[in-house]
Parts: structure tokens; sequence; C-alpha cells
């Protein structure tokens, strides 16, 4: 079951060029590196949102996942990934969007977290790394304790930046 994107007879999945990509790839050479901003780009709903690329320690592809009890309804459950246990969060539910079936293209964004620990999120498609100017980032509003910290503009469309520390955080009620 390959998923490669047949582009000039690259057999690399789509997917794993995004996270190489992210990972180290070509920087903008206009742009100081300080003044610079990289965000991992995914779409949930139709809408694009974005994550810093800092906070991404790689993408997988949707697994098995195990459910828990007793656990927050955004939490699906876990998945093992080599070894290790790895909490999966819907990020549809925990940003109050239509619940739906995974596709091909779900995939699941494994992020660094406090204490060395790591969660998964599970996003219907990964889109691809978006360098943007740290001024053409505009905070979202006065939306304290809101999930979409900022938004960017990318040709004629926005993308919403998510909060992850807001949005893994599970003390606010």
């Amino acid at each position: 079951m390959s998923e490669s994107m047949d582009s000039n007879h690259d057999t690399t999945p789509e997917w794993e060029r995004l996270a190489r990509g992210a990972a180290g790839g070509e920087r903008d050479v206009d742009l100081e590196p300080e003044l610079q901003r990289e965000l991992l780009t995914f779409q949930l709903d139709g809408t694009h949102y974005a994550i810093a690329v800092e906070r991404v320690r790689e993408i997988i592809r949707l697994r098995e996942i195990t459910p828990m009890p007793r656990v927050p309804d955004c939490i699906l459950g876990v998945v093992a990934l080599r070894g290790e246990i790895v909490q999966v969060l819907d990020l549809r539910e925990r940003l109050g969007l239509a619940s739906s079936e995974p596709t091909r293209r779900t995939r699941i964004i494994v992020l660094h977290g406090e204490d060395d620990r790591v969660t998964g999120i599970q996003v219907d498609a990964v889109r691809d790394v978006l360098r943007v100017a740290e001024q053409d980032v505009d905070a979202s509003g006065d939306n304290a304790g809101a999930a979409v910290a900022e938004l960017c503009r990318r040709d004629n469309d926005f993308v919403s930046i998510i909060d992850l520390d807001q949005v893994l955080d599970f003390n606010d009620g």
C-alpha cells in the first residue's frame, strides 16, 4: 500500500517529505532566522491550521488506537510507537468541530511535550511547512483561553495558529 504522490517520479510519500522539510528543510534567505516562523500546516474540517514546527517530533499514519477508560472525550486513546506509549487527542473534538471518520489522509502529529512526554494529535491531513515573517502573524483577538492564538495570511486564505499549550491543558474546566 504505497502512498506516493508521483511528482517527478519521487517515490517518497508526501507526508514523509513534509516531515523531513519540517525537520530541516531549505530556509528562506530573504528573512533573518529570528524574524521568521516555520509552521506545520494541516487541515481540519476543510480549514487550515498550523502549529510551530519546533513542537513536532514526527508525523505518522493513522494506526489502531487503543481506547482508555475515564479520560476526556477528546482523548481517542493510545498508540504504540517503537515501544513508546503515545496518547492521541482528537483535535476536532478539542476545538469543538464536528466529528468525522478518518480517511487515507488522516495523520497523527506526534508532539514534544513537557517532561519528555509526547502527545499525538489526530488531524484530517497534513499540508506543508509554511515560512512566514514574524510581522505577518497577528494575534487572533482578545480570546483569552482560546485554542487559536494567532492568524497569518497565506495567499487569499487565513491560517489559524493553534496554541498547543491551551489545547493540551485539561485543567481549564
